[in-house]
C-alpha cells in the first residue's frame, strides 16, 4: 500500500543542488496548515516558517539545518481548552544514499542518516516531522488541574495499602 502524499511537501531534487550550501525559506499555505492540524491532532495551526540549509558534505552525505517556526493551538490535557504556543526549533538532518537509514559518527556524534529516496529531498516533510517532535506532549490550560477525589480525605498512598494489607494477612495466621 502506498503512503499519502505528505501534506507540507518541497522536494528538492539532489542533482539539482550545488557543491555549496544553499538556503530555502518555506512557509505553509492555509490548506497545508490545515491537513498537518489534523494529522498532528492539533486545534490550530496558524502559521508554519521554516528556513532550510542544505548542502553536500563529505562522504556523499547530505546535510540539512533548519530553524522552523509555528503558532500552534492544542487541547489542554485536562480540561480540553484551546492552549496555544509558538515554537521555535533548530534541527539538523543527515541524508544519505538509499536503503534503511543507519548511523554513522561525525562531530564525536552518532548521527542517524535518511535515505534519499528517487533521489529527492523533502526538505518540507523534514520540517513536518521536527515540528511533530517538538509539540508540547501534555499541554496544560492556565489554571487547569487534575480532578480531586470527592471529600477531604486523600486516597492512601500504594505503600499504606501493602502496609495494611500485610497487617490483615499477619492477623490471620
Amino acid at each position: 500500500m502506498k503512503a499519502p502524499p505528505p501534506e507540507f511537501s518541497r522536494p528538492i531534487e539532489v542533482a539539482r543542488l550545488r557543491r555549496d550550501e544553499q538556503s530555502f525559506e518555506i512557509a505553509a499555505n492555509k490548506a497545508e496548515r490545515a491537513a498537518l492540524a489534523k494529522r498532528f491532532d492539533l486545534m490550530a495551526l496558524d502559521s508554519l516558517t521554516a528556513v532550510v540549509r542544505l548542502g553536500q558534505i563529505p562522504g556523499g552525505l547530505f546535510r540539512l539545518t533548519a530553524e522552523l517556526d509555528a503558532d500552534v493551538t492544542q487541547a489542554c490535557v485536562v480540561s480540553l481548552a484551546p492552549v496555544q504556543s509558538w515554537v521555535e526549533e533548530g534541527f539538523t538532518v543527515l541524508y544519505g544514499g538509499g536503503g534503511e537509514a543507519q548511523e554513522v559518527n561525525l562531530d564525536g556524534a552518532a548521527e542517524t542518516i535518511e535515505p534519499i529516496e528517487n533521489g529527492v529531498i523533502d526538505i518540507g516533510e523534514a520540517v513536518a516531522q521536527q515540528l511533530s517532535l517538538a509539540l508540547d506532549p501534555f499541554p496544560h490550560a492556565p489554571g487547569a488541574a487534575a480532578p480531586v477525589p470527592a471529600g477531604d480525605a486523600k486516597p492512601p498512598s500504594p505503600f499504606e495499602a501493602l502496609a495494611t494489607l500485610k497487617k490483615q494477612n499477619n492477623s490471620k495466621e
